[in-house]
């Protein structure tokens, strides 16, 4: 495989990718029936054509048939009157209606043909639309459904994971909290056992201790001073 092929059949992947992430089924499932009423519509539309033109010729019919019928009578009139002329030029004239009417009804049996298979297309046309309108309607709530359980899904997940972490917090808390307990149960205890005011007192004994020594080296130091002082009186 050339490179330029390669590139235009990774375009067209991606661009397939992206299209089928932007397309949403329900919007393309409207827009087909739509399409479908249009191409409805012009066959409907076709067929009235059709009916109105066959419409206007039969009324041309009526109108060469009735004057065929006048032409007929004033032939009859002409040859009462001897004037054969007259007559012969209402027949021809007859003769002329004739074939145009031959003509005209050719017509109205070629478009009633048309007008009965059209009517028959659109028939089956609005047969597959209405098909088409249901499928969609199924289609769309089935699509919606769906789309609803995966919002739940997707939702129920994130509360999963946010109650995991949540479980992880109340886990540590939890761990803080005993070891909190157990720490005040021990000083309870030392408490108790007099263990810990036996460590205060005996803080407070040394250093009572070295107060002691401290004044009586005062003391001593004071004693000597004054010796000093009446040794030389």
């Amino acid at each position: 495989m050339s490179l330029f092929s390669r590139m235009s059949t990774i375009f067209k992947a991606k661009m397939n990718k992206l299209l089928d992430q932007a397309e949403d089924p329900q919007e393309t499932l409207d827009y087909s029936y739509q399409r479908q009423l249009q191409l409805l519509q012009n066959v409907k539309r076709g067929l009235a054509e059709v009916v109105t033109s066959r419409k206007r010729l039969e009324l041309q019919v009526v109108t060469l048939r009735e004057n065929m019928s006048k032409l007929e009578e004033q032939a009859k009139e002409a040859v009462k009157a001897g004037r054969e002329d007259l007559a012969t030029l209402a027949l021809g004239r007859k003769q002329e209606a004739q074939a145009q009417l031959t003509g005209l009804e050719e017509q109205i049996a070629g478009l009633q043909k048309e007008q009965e298979k059209l009517a028959a297309t659109e028939a089956r046309l609005r047969a597959k639309v209405e098909t088409f309108r249901t499928q969609k309607e199924v289609i769309k709530a089935q699509y919606s459904a769906a789309e609803a359980q995966v919002k739940i899904g997707e939702a129920a997940t994130g509360l999963s994971e946010e109650m995991a972490d949540v479980g992880m917090a109340i886990d540590r808390a939890r761990d803080k909290t005993e070891k909190m307990k157990a720490r005040a149960a021990a000083i309870d205890e030392l408490v108790a056992t007099g263990t810990l005011e036996d460590t205060l007192e005996r803080q407070d004994d040394i250093g009572a201790e070295l107060r002691k020594i401290s004044n009586s080296q005062r003391v001593n130091e004071e004693l000597e001073q004054l010796k000093k002082e009446v040794g030389r009186e």
